[in-house]
């Protein structure tokens, strides 16, 4: 009995699960185990508790059948109807008889539905309860009734009340079956009317009935035809209708499966009866949860999950297809749905093909006929928009819209090395014939965050120590005139190589600061176009090519593409990446960060969900954020070296997964992308710790080492630097899961006033990856375990995590600005921008600043500013720099 009642319960979850279209406005609803009793179903206008749709969805566990329903049910009277006490009497015991006359139909399946009302006021809900005999169960839930509903179904009541007396007057001993077809049956023609809108239901039901009851259910249809209709009618006047296209999308939604469903009601279990603190006790648990790769350690047994949490995690990945979806990531498929594009940054990092037998990939729109010839071996190759046709090899080969993605990465792979290279020997030099020594890197954004990450990752690196001797690198991406400044500070123009990223070519900030150094190098140089051609180099897109050479760039040497498959946040181990770190620390090292991305890859694309680390914390993430609803999340590398991971991991989650719709075009209506950031410790400790302690809750990522970069030990001194640090790393977590309880602060004979300011609530989640030290192998192995991360949250979300079109609105603005400024400046009036807070911020701003239109100062000082910023003015130094409200050098 046990099992059966389980399995029934089951099943009634998952039809609800999958079909909330079933009951549109309905979010919750219970199963109960139930005493047999004698049923007696009522439709009768209740006085109760006045309940709105908004109230109804924040609840899924609780039953909302009212209490008046359940006592009626057990068979007592309920004080609040005894006014229909006499009215209902005798249509129970009619109904009761009906229902035992057709028994053999529906063996024992009982349908309650009850309307609450109050004064007829609008927000009024119908409950309604399913009862079944055999596994002794009853499911509750709730439907939110429109005012109008409200009306027609108290006119249908005040009708059938009139008919059921007149009919007991005149045929006592008759069915109400037979005179009365709009609430005859009514077990049944609910069924039926739900059958309309999901078939699945009565499938399932007929699995726990008698295997003839569809041929009964079929005959029974056409029996009670005339009772059938009306019964539709009336419940169409109360459920509110949905069209069978807005059906089936939003059971699209994830939020819809019985698997999500299930994680909402364990959430409110780990939220409300479990403790850190005691979770961490649990030995087998904490046993549990870890996992390793290639030297990477990663722990979560600090999160708020238990092993059942997990399953159910991994269940809900099971259902969207993770693994599915990851394969498809990485043989090229189009799953930039927004933009037609497929996602291939792990492409960059990819194996080079070898001579002779690799296995195809292809994926485009167009079919290709015939055979590809790889080094003379001819392959049958298979082209779908849908589908991939993989033929058995010894490597992988990839093909998006007829081109060969790895033969594409390898020969600007190759470039790079031949260029970097040629350019460190001394072989490739400037227009003046100088050595180039310095190189700025233009660009924002993805172009610029992961490349400065990583930088700064191989500064004190030792081999990258050694490999940038002589070299300097900085990065310009803000379009704020300082950034100029200092990018440009103290460096030779003629020893200066400016590589300029931007997809498009067309970014503006990026843009503006490229022609601002074009024409630092020409007001030392001479405006000669060979100074751009000897000193600017290119990483874009190949259809930006045009705009390039336009620019004045020596497209056939110093043009390096990059592809619209790869998204500028996941851009840093393409040329983006590669030129930059390359003519810094040497193609060597370059290739030593691939070669640790590449390592996760293998990891990513191969292991076993339970021990796939960045699966483990996309679906952590998951967790915390839709489940257990912690909106910000903060990354805590216990590495200076790593001061710049942060910024790159804040925009490269942030910017993919901050999104509002779905795949299937819906809102999303749970919690999705988190508030990213951090600080390296033990600077973070000093700063917004305590927020992390006793305010809101933030779940922590700890990043640490087993070796420093550069240790030292004092004369002294009992542990090494590292040592101090890493006993820091290993604190913080455990005060962050435990915290500290009222006893153990009054134990400190801490003064009573004090006690509440002093305790720790602890309970707060964290998870703490170790690694061996912090080389360029592992600074890739860091990078590929976040951006897999970032695409498994979205992928469970159903969200594109690789487009970013929430950027272009403000862009636009942001021109309609400047033409409105410039036209306020030249002609000397009002400016208008459409709403009165905005007119009168610019109108302050252009009347008080007493800048004039650029082209005023042309003829006064033609040089820049930047101009005079190098080497040759200070030494000595002669104070600071920004001289002139104008921005404008004084002579």
């Amino acid at each position: 009995m046990y099992q059966k009642k389980k399995k029934l319960s089951t099943t009634i979850g998952l039809i609800l699960g999958a079909s909330s279209s079933l009951l549109p406005e309905c979010s919750s609803f219970t199963i109960h185990p139930l005493q047999p009793t004698t049923k007696v179903p009522l439709i009768t206008p209740l006085s109760g508790k006045q309940q709105s749709p908004s109230s109804l969805n924040k609840s899924t566990t609780t039953s909302l059948y009212s209490s008046k329903a359940s006592s009626r049910r057990k068979g007592s009277k309920s004080p609040d109807s005894s006014n229909n006490e006499q009215e209902s009497k005798g249509f129970g015991q009619q109904y009761q008889q009906h229902q035992h006359q057709h028994q053999h139909h529906h063996q024992g399946g009982n349908i309650d539905f009850d309307v609450e009302s109050k004064d007829h006021t609008p927000n009024t809900s119908a409950s309604a309860s399913i009862y079944d005999d055999h596994t002794n169960t009853q499911l509750n839930f709730n439907i939110p009734l429109t005012n109008k509903s409200q009306r027609n179904l108290h006119h249908i009541v005040d009708d059938h009340s009139h008919q059921h007396q007149k009919h007991q007057q005149q045929h006592p001993q008759t069915s109400l079956h037979h005179h009365n077809p709009r609430f005859s049956n009514l077990s049944q023609s609910l069924k039926s009317s739900m059958n309309n809108h999901n078939k699945k239901i009565q499938d399932t039901i007929n699995h726990h009935h008698h295997q003839n009851h569809q041929d009964q259910q079929s005959q029974l249809h056409h029996q009670h035809q005339d009772q059938r209709n009306p019964m539709s009618k009336f419940l169409s006047q109360i459920i509110p209708q949905q069209s069978q296209q807005q059906q089936q999308q939003q059971q699209k939604l994830v939020s819809t499966t019985p698997e999500w469903k299930k994680l909402v009601q364990h959430a409110s279990y780990i939220q409300n009866d479990t403790h850190l603190r005691s979770l961490l006790l649990d030995t087998d648990r904490c046993d549990a949860l870890f996992a390793q790769h290639d030297g990477i350690y990663f722990d979560y047994s600090r999160q708020r999950v238990t092993l059942e949490t997990m399953d159910l995690l991994y269940d809900l990945a099971e259902r969207q297809d993770l693994k599915g979806k990851i394969d498809a990531m990485v043989n090229g498929e189009k799953i930039n749905f927004t933009e037609g594009r497929a996602v291939l940054h792990t492409a960059l990092r990819g194996r080079r093909p070898e001579e002779k037998g690799a296995d195809v990939y292809v994926q485009e729109n167009d079919s290709l006929n015939g055979s590809a010839n790889d080094s003379g071996n001819e392959e049958n190759v298979v082209n779908s928009s849908t589908a991939e046709k993989k033929v058995e090899g010894k490597n992988k080969k990839i093909i998006v819209d007829g081109d060969d993605v790895m033969e594409e990465v390898y020969d600007v792979l190759d470039q790079i090395k031949y260029f970097t290279e040629a350019v460190r020997s001394g072989e490739i030099r400037g227009f003046t014939g100088k050595r180039l020594r310095n190189i700025i890197s233009v660009g924002i954004g993805g172009s610029y965050l992961g490349p400065e990450f990583l930088h700064e990752c191989l500064k004190t690196e030792p081999e990258g120590i050694t490999k940038s001797l002589g070299y300097t690198l900085r990065f310009l991406s803000n379009v704020d005139p300082v950034d100029v400044e200092r990018a440009c500070a103290d460096l030779d123009p003629e020893e200066t190589l400016v590589v300029i990223v931007s997809k498009t070519f067309t970014t503006a900030e990026t843009m503006l600061n490229a022609r601002t150094v074009r024409q630092w190098l020409w007001d030392f140089m001479g405006d000669d176009k060979e100074v751009v051609r000897k000193h600017v180099v290119a990483v874009s897109s190949i259809s930006s090519k045009e705009k390039v050479e336009n620019f004045g760039i020596d497209t056939e040497k110093y043009f390096f593409r990059f592809w619209d498959w790869v998204g500028g946040r996941y851009s840093v181990c393409s040329a983006v990446g590669g030129i930059p770190i390359s003519l810094l620390y040497g193609f060597d090292l370059f290739e030593k960060f691939l070669q640790g991305a590449r390592s996760i890859d293998d990891h990513f694309i191969n292991a076993p969900l339970k021990e796939n680390i960045p699966v483990i914390m996309g679906l952590l993430g998951v967790w915390n954020m839709s489940f257990m609803e912690y909106s910000s999340r903060t990354i805590l590398p216990y590495s200076e070296a790593l001061l710049k991971l942060p910024a790159h991991i804040q925009q490269l989650d942030m910017e993919s997964n901050g999104k509002k719709a779905t795949k299937s075009g819906l809102l999303v209506d749970y919690p999705v992308g988190e508030i990213d950031f951090g600080e390296p410790g033990t600077n973070g400790q000093h700063s917004f710790f305590q927020l992390l302690h006793m305010g809101q809750v933030v779940p922590c990522e700890f990043i640490g080492f087993l070796r420093s970069q550069h240790d030292l030990c004092i004369d002294g001194e009992t542990v090494s630097a590292h040592d101090e640090l890493m006993a820091n790393f290993f604190a913080q977590p455990d005060a962050l899961a435990n915290g500290k309880t009222a006893e153990e602060v009054r134990a400190e004979g801490v003064d009573e006033d004090l006690i509440l300011h002093r305790t720790f609530e602890g309970n707060r989640p964290s998870s703490s990856i170790i690694a061996p030290m912090l080389t360029a192998y592992t600074c890739g192995q860091l990078l590929a375990i976040y951006e897999h991360r970032t695409a498994v949250q979205g992928f469970i979300w159903d969200i594109n995590s690789f487009d970013q079109w929430g950027v272009e609105l403000g862009k636009k603005l942001a021109c309609d600005v400047k033409n409105h400024m410039l036209d306020a400046r030249m002609n000397n009036k009002k400016i208008d921008a459409g709403n009165p807070a905005t007119s009168r911020l610019l109108n302050y701003y252009v009347e008080s600043s007493g800048q004039g239109p650029c082209e005023e100062l042309w003829d006064t000082n033609p040089l820049t500013s930047v101009t005079r910023k190098t080497h040759r003015e200070h030494f000595p130094p002669v104070g600071h720099d920004l001289k002139g409200r104008d921005g404008k050098l004084k002579f």
